[in-house]
């Protein structure tokens, strides 16, 4: 199955939207508050957090209101992280599908991680309110937020193949992920700008892509300046490559999914 293919043929693209669709569905199916719990969620982490971090710790937001300066780190992160948790089962929640027809499987983790696309984007009319009453100024620099996006989500793609595969043979892959990223989370700059770090560890953060990219969101977002072109291109690239090669181990895993099933 050649890569372009699953975009330009007219039936994947309607099956990933009808999967894309029904992963959105389901997710709050028979809740009362419904797709509100997408903006609850983050909303209520934030307020803790803030709580915690800006009264009892005493971290300040550079410049902004430190709760405007922690949704901005904690949006991305909690799509990140979500879309990670959702793509490792995206195989095994799927298992009837596996075994009785054939389409490309890596539609699946991508219907998982669109559907978290949405509920970041619900999310994020709150950080747009709260930008609004707190009078954050917004330049032309706030464009860039769209190569960062898609440069979080190509690596979170990339990610959601290789976890979705490996979980499928290897289920301790889903509870060790759990572990991962509470340990990724605090090593990047959510709750504490890079700035804060010691100096000597900031090291960290080069090998990090979702801390470029969280400050990058800053920047550009909070700060009105350009992202760190050279941080940036470092995370694209290591994006691409690691999606051109989770891509090719996934397709050569595809042939045994539906006997581990």
């Amino acid at each position: 199955m050649k890569l372009l293919e699953i975009f330009t043929n007219k039936h994947y693209r309607q099956l990933l939207s009808e999967l894309t669709k029904r992963e959105i569905a389901q997710r709050y199916k028979q809740s009362i508050l419904g797709y509100f719990w997408v903006i609850l969620n983050p909303l209520a982490q934030m307020f803790v957090m803030s709580f915690v971090f800006s009264k009892l710790f005493n971290i300040v937001g550079l410049g902004v209101p430190y709760s405007i300066f922690l949704f901005a780190g904690l949006l991305p992160w909690t799509l990140f992280a979500g879309s990670l948790s959702s793509a490792s089962n995206a195989l095994v929640g799927n298992a009837g599908l596996l075994s009785k027809i054939y389409f490309p499987r890596e539609i699946l983790v991508a219907s998982t991680i669109l559907a978290k696309v949405v509920d970041y984007f619900l999310a994020s009319i709150i950080f747009v309110l709260m930008m609004i009453i707190f009078k954050v100024p917004v330049t032309w620099n706030v464009l860039w937020f769209i190569p960062i996006f898609l440069i979080q989500n190509l690596f979170s793609y990339a990610l959601g193949i290789i976890l979705s595969a490996f979980n499928l043979f290897y289920r301790d892959i889903q509870y060790l992920l759990s572990l991962i990223l509470l340990i990724w989370m605090y090593l990047t700059p959510i709750v504490y700008s890079a700035e804060t770090f010691p100096a000597a560890y900031r090291w960290i953060f080069q090998f990090n892509p979702m801390a470029i990219l969280v400050n990058a969101y800053r920047q550009v977002i909070l700060a009105g300046g350009a992202p760190n072109f050279m941080s940036l291109g470092i995370a694209a690239i290591l994006s691409i490559v690691l999606f051109l090669l989770a891509f090719r181990l996934f397709k050569k895993l595809e042939g045994q999914f539906a006997d581990a099933v």
